[in-house]
C-alpha cells in the first residue's frame, strides 16, 4: 500500500468516525426535543384540569368567587395550549387587576382590622359587581378550554 493509498483510507476511516458520532448527535437532539414537547403537553393538560376544576369550584361554591377568579387568572396567563374562541375570559382579568392592590398571607394578617374591613368591602363590590360574570366565564371554562374532539 502507498502512502497515498493509505492517507485515503485513513481519511475515509475519520469521516465514517465523524459521520457515526453526527449522527448519534443528532439523535440526541431528536429525542431531547421529543422529551421537551412531551413535557409541555403535559404540563398543558395539568394546567387545563387545574383550570377546569377551579372553575367547576367556583360554579358549585367551593371557593370564594374573587380567590377562584385570581388562581384560574394566573394559570389561564401559564396555560399556551388551545382554547375555544367563543371562550370569554375577561372577567378573570379584571378582577385580578381590581384586587392586586390587596395584601394576601401574612401581610393580610398584619393589616389593622379596620384596613381589612375596608378591604373586605372593596371585595364584596368587586364580587357583586362582577358575580354574574364570574359565573357564566367558569361555567364556560368547566366544560373544558379546548373543543373536545
Amino acid at each position: 500500500m502507498t502512502t497515498l493509498n493509505m492517507l485515503a483510507l485513513a481519511g475515509l476511516i475519520i469521516i465514517l468516525v465523524l459521520a457515526a458520532y453526527a449522527l448519534s448527535l443528532w439523535r440526541e437532539v431528536r429525542r431531547k426535543t421529543e422529551l421537551e414537547q412531551q413535557q409541555q403537553h403535559d404540563r398543558e393538560q395539568r394546567l387545563a384540569e387545574d383550570i377546569e376544576f377551579l372553575a367547576q369550584s367556583l360554579v358549585n361554591g367551593q371557593v370564594p368567587p374573587i380567590e377562584g377568579a385570581i388562581r384560574i387568572k394566573v394559570l389561564l396567563d401559564n396555560y399556551t395550549g388551545p382554547r375555544r374562541e367563543m371562550l370569554d375570559l375577561a372577567v378573570f382579568e379584571t378582577v385580578y387587576d381590581a384586587t392586586a392592590h390587596i395584601p394576601t398571607h401574612q401581610a393580610w394578617k398584619d393589616l389593622p382590622r379596620t384596613t381589612r374591613r375596608e378591604h373586605e368591602e372593596t371585595m364584596l363590590a368587586i364580587e357583586t359587581g362582577h358575580k354574574s360574570r364570574l359565573e357564566e366565564a367558569a361555567a364556560q371554562l368547566s366544560q373544558g378550554l379546548a373543543d373536545k374532539r
